[in-house]
């Protein structure tokens, strides 16, 4: 049996995924001790990520995500990944797509996740001792055939310069916005908190913005998120509201407070930390208009509406567990990797 096989492969991925979604004694101190490295991964948050990587890496998933690509590859490609540390192994997805098809990944960590990921490949290597081979941990990257590199507007420049003869994927800042109809209930209104609030909003799928009909009432809105007022609590977070506040307090710009969330009208979709942004909308097409609009800057869609737009639509409370087959960008990595 070798790596090329795709039911041994599912084999391999399936068997982490248990692990990772029930984390054993070992796993379980890292995922405690991730806090004491970046303040911003507390147990908590790590373990939600852990688990809903694990839940992503089910047989029937995998399944279906791969019977859509050739894996293996006859002529292994060095890929090099420089991953981003916003979130608890948010570069996971870029490895496995190396991985399953086949190439070599050398993997340039975040140094705000730089713990998590190399155990968790520690982990993969136990489960097939074969993949030793393809997982190379490097702080430069060189002897490169492909890059797929994640990080800002402002990074994505110099990794044009330096990358830019070589096969690459290089993305960019990208938001999450949210849409309401107004008619939303509690239950409805409460996941969209996750989609808001997991991971303290510095996701690329999490909701920074609001499309809101004309004449909308937040007061359902603040009422139903209300269970997410312990966010507060966490130092680096209420700095930030703090700070959010003070700045349109001085300025004098209006806005709406309910004691761990700021509410400002604003037409970026990008908003601070701690504080969401809103714009209206007079009919639906106006909505999706401006939605398509900004496609580009757009990671996700999150509403319980079927909305005709370019981005990809989930529901509330699911922007956070995306599927094998959701792409960061839209941009589809296996086929990009199957083509080098």
């Amino acid at each position: 049996m070798t790596l090329t096989d795709k039911n041994h492969l599912i084999e391999i991925f399936t068997s982490l995924g248990r692990q990772l979604a029930e984390p054993d004694e070992t796993l379980s101190a890292v995922i405690r001790n991730e806090s004491f490295h970046n303040a911003w991964f507390t147990p908590e948050n790590v373990k939600h990520s852990v688990r809903a990587i694990g839940h992503m890496l089910n047989t029937e998933d995998l399944q279906k995500w791969l019977s859509n690509y050739k894996t293996g590859a006859s002529y292994p490609k060095r890929v090099g990944l420089i991953l981003a540390g916003n979130i608890p192994m948010v570069g996971f997805h870029d490895i496995l797509c190396v991985l399953a098809t086949g190439n070599i990944a050398l993997i340039k960590l975040s140094s705000q996740d730089s713990r998590l990921i190399r155990h968790v490949m520690q982990m993969l290597i136990e489960i097939e001792p074969e993949l030793k081979n393809q997982i190379i941990f490097t702080d430069r990257l060189q002897d490169f055939d492909a890059i797929i590199a994640t990080g800002s507007n402002n990074t994505s420049r110099y990794f044009d310069y330096y990358f830019g003869k070589v096969p690459n994927i290089i993305r960019k800042n990208r938001n999450s916005i949210g849409v309401l109809s107004g008619y939303e209930t509690d239950a409805e209104l409460n996941l969209l908190g996750h989609d808001i609030f997991d991971y303290y909003g510095l996701g690329c799928r999490n909701v920074s913005s609001l499309l809101v009909p004309e004449g909308y009432d937040f007061t359902k809105f603040f009422e139903a998120i209300e269970s997410f007022h312990p966010i507060i609590n966490h130092h680096k977070y209420h700095n930030n509201y703090d700070y959010n506040k003070a700045i349109y307090l001085v300025n004098k710009q209006h806005h709406l407070d309910n004691g761990f969330l700021l509410l400002k009208q604003d037409e970026k979709l990008a908003s601070q930390l701690a504080v969401l942004f809103y714009q209206t909308y007079a009919t639906l097409d106006e909505a999706v208009n401006k939605l398509n609009a900004h496609a580009e800057e757009i990671q996700c869609v999150v509403t319980q509406m079927q909305l005709d737009v370019k981005s990809q639509l989930v529901g509330f409370g699911q922007s956070q567990a995306p599927k094998l087959w959701d792409y960061a960008d839209g941009v589809d990595t296996m086929q990009f990797l199957s083509n080098l």
